[in-house]
């Protein structure tokens, strides 16, 4: 008895179609993934994020799911709107074609986005005149190229981590890798070849060779550095090695020099990460801002998909990591989306309660809203009695969620939103909460906070202390600023051989696995409340 006849998908778009073929039984998403044009989804094919629609404009297809049924509204499905991760053809079937693909979507940082190096950067004279930094973060990569005999950056890039269709946190990634060597294969290709390509662009356009590119170094968190090394992924998924080094070194790294078009004699470095799921990242974060050179009372916050968190009192660096989820990029919003070109980035009150005014990066259509936008959402909801305190939103009969400007093609939050990013909130207070308990001071007493990453950058500060998101102490004294981590990375590159700016650093950390403390518990449900900390 013969198979049955692998199905069309014809996508539609701006620049003509394209037609991919799909075996019987599979779903669109798993079929687009393969060739570069999948729509951006982060819950690994769950029905859990609803960010991979896509138009159903004529064919024959699977019934909508439940999953489907719970994340689109009646009208939405009866006008051919779905997922891609749960739609599957019965023949040929046409489409609206999604989105372009996460690994496409690079673009060049700009001036405004660097974080300023706290000492000049000295030249260097290696062979090669080249040095390349990596941040290898969970839903973004950025890379900058320098020269380093001149300690001039070169050009710097950002783009979306391809492996955002596998799931958008670190543990959905991690249990993906682990199910299968085929698995853990594919996902670190992902990322090779994403590289591996802007590199030869990035190279191309300052015309250069990757061949002089002599020094790299690669900070990130612990499970994105395992991914791409391509070992030790199934360590992270045992809470015992939480707070444990994980050793994140290449198994292959000629094959990985060779893949980004680099000479044999390069030195490739994976910074190692203090512990569990506390990463590289952090760790150059803290040498960027010059954390522990500061004023004691000192807080960093690196806002991401995994958060980190580090406290300085003037003898120890009190650090830990919490799993409040991928919220802050937006990712498990029914209207989320990372903080790139199309996100509503920040809102301001309208004319009237429950009017809003919406920035979009970019300045073009909204096609979402990123982290920033959310924390202004839900401070503003709070200040016109639209949201108790509890997270409940008070909507007119009828209503199913708070819709955004005029300008933003019908996005709406619900009750879901709130919740998830209510969360995700949460963590990140208990966080700080427990630090300042183990440093012996008040939130309040904080002298100092750093506000790091992408999200960071484009916080308002106000409305973050608004909805008990960071202490209420002077804005004054709040820093706001992305790429911290991509600083320090590019401070590493120019450190004087045989020294480590980071050791100094590693001794005087003091590591806290939050997952196995009872208390944490307690203090997740005590800043589960929309309201500013506790003066």
């Amino acid at each position: 008895m013969s198979s049955a006849p692998p199905s069309t998908i014809t996508l539609l778009g701006a620049d003509g179609e394209r037609r991919v073929s799909v075996q019987p039984g599979h779903s669109v998403q798993d079929t687009l993934v393969g060739t570069g044009l999948a729509p951006t989804g982060s819950c690994n094919g769950q029905a859990l994020c609803g960010q991979c629609r896509v138009q159903l404009v004529d064919g024959d297809a699977s019934a909508p799911t439940p999953g489907e049924q719970r994340l689109l509204r009646p009208a939405e499905l009866e006008g051919g709107q779905r997922l891609a991760c749960q739609l599957r053809p019965r023949g040929d079937i046409v489409l609206t074609r999604p989105l372009g693909p996460a690994h496409q979507a690079w673009r060049a940082l700009r001036e405004d986005e660097y974080f300023p190096q706290p000492v000049p950067l000295q030249p260097r004279h290696p062979a090669r005149p080249c040095g390349l930094a990596i941040d290898l973060g969970t839903t973004h990569i950025r890379l900058s190229l320098w020269d380093l005999p001149s300690a001039r950056r070169l050009a710097g890039r950002a783009g979306l981590n391809p492996q955002i269709p596998a799931g958008a946190d670190v543990l959905s990634r991690l249990a993906e890798a682990t199910r299968s060597p085929a698995s853990a294969a594919r996902l670190q290709a992902w990322v090779i070849r994403a590289i591996a390509a802007e590199l030869a662009t990035l190279t191309a356009d300052l015309q250069l060779a990757t061949t002089d590119i002599g020094e790299v170094r690669i900070v990130g968190n612990t499970a994105m550095l395992s991914l791409l090394a391509g070992r030790n992924q199934a360590l992270l998924l045992d809470p015992d090695n939480w707070t444990r080094t994980i050793d994140i070194s290449p198994a292959d790294p000629a094959a990985l020099r060779a893949a980004w078009g680099l000479a044999a004699d390069c030195r490739l470095d994976f910074v190692a990460p203090l512990g569990g799921f506390v990463g590289s990242d952090l760790l150059a974060g803290i040498l960027a801002t010059g954390l522990c050179a500061g004023p004691t009372n000192a807080l960093l916050v690196d806002f991401g998909t995994n958060s980190e968190l580090a406290l300085w009192d003037g003898e120890r660096l009190h650090i830990t990591s919490t799993s409040g989820g991928p919220a802050f990029e937006g990712s498990g919003i029914s209207c989320g989306m990372p903080g790139e070109t199309g996100a509503i980035y920040r809102i301001a009150a309208g004319p009237r309660p429950g009017e809003w005014r919406c920035r979009v990066l970019g300045d073009g259509p909204a096609r979402g809203i990123c982290g920033s936008g959310l924390v202004d959402a839900l401070a503003l909801l709070r200040q016109q009695d639209l949201l108790s305190p509890l997270g409940r939103l008070r909507l007119p009969p009828g209503q199913s969620g708070q819709p955004l400007d005029a300008g933003s093609a019908g996005l709406q939050l619900s009750p879901a939103d709130i919740d998830v990013f209510q969360r995700a909130k949460a963590a990140i207070g208990a966080g700080i909460r427990w630090l300042c308990d183990e440093a012996g001071i008040h939130p309040s007493q904080i002298q100092r906070i750093h506000a790091c990453g992408a999200f960071g950058r484009l916080l308002d500060i106000a409305h973050a202390q608004a909805i008990g998101l960071l202490p209420t102490i002077p804005v004054e004294r709040i820093s706001a600023a992305a790429n911290s981590a991509l600083a320090g990375c590019e401070a590493l590159l120019f450190a004087a051989p045989g020294t480590d700016p980071l050791a100094a650093i590693r001794h005087r950390a003091r590591l806290f696995n939050l997952s196995q403390a009872e208390r944490f518990e307690m203090l997740f449900i005590e800043n589960l409340y929309i309201q500013p900390l506790p003066a």
